[in-house]
């Protein structure tokens, strides 16, 4: 699996969408975002994407 890594800042098209995440994996976030000179939802959206290009597919779960 490739590794997790953060982008540079660039501006790209958003909706905006309300979604409910636990305390504690908001503040690895929060942390996280702080320490890469990010902003929270820059991070939120990398590990989202990074978590869907990694997602396994139906036939490589039958393997």
């Amino acid at each position: 699996m490739e590794k997790f890594k953060l982008p540079s800042n660039e501006d790209e098209q958003s909706v905006l969408k309300t979604i409910r995440i636990k305390f504690a994996t908001l503040k690895q976030i929060e942390e996280l975002a702080k320490e890469s000179n990010l902003s929270v939802n820059r991070v939120i959206n990398e590990c989202i994407e990074f978590a869907l290009k990694n997602l396994e597919s139906k036939s490589e779960k039958a393997d």
